[in-house]
């Protein structure tokens, strides 16, 4: 049985925020301009008390800024958490690429050899 660890460090919580379609289309729609928590809602005919639970593992995650206004919550995109992650990714990033290099220039190899054994026929 796999035991669950808690999320502690700021990357595990931006992955785990990233985890959820839902959570990951609020923050598209943040990338349009801030939205009030309702409007973060409407799409998914969610509750407010359940778009907020996504609301919080986001700005948990420092992914978001929300901002009170009054009874109004906006909730605004703070992308530079995102360049985190992508920076743990690009390592990966480079290590398939590095592979499917090697892979290719293998695969070249071969055409290469089949076509000149093709012309010895």
């Amino acid at each position: 049985m796999v035991e669950q660890l808690p999320i502690s460090t700021p990357l595990d919580l931006v992955f785990h925020a990233l985890a959820d379609p839902t959570r990951r289309a609020m923050l598209h729609a943040l990338s349009n301009g801030e939205r009030t928590v309702g409007e973060l809602a409407e799409p998914f005919a969610m509750t407010l008390a359940g778009a907020s639970k996504h609301v919080k593992t986001l700005e948990s995650a420092g992914l978001i800024r929300r901002e009170v206004k009054g009874r109004q919550h906006l909730c605004r995109l703070d992308a530079a958490r995102l360049a985190d992650a992508a920076e743990w990714l690009s390592f990966y990033e480079r290590f398939w690429t590095e592979r499917l290099n090697v892979l290719d220039a293998l695969l070249r190899e071969e055409d290469a050899q089949s076509d000149t054994q093709g012309d010895r026929r």
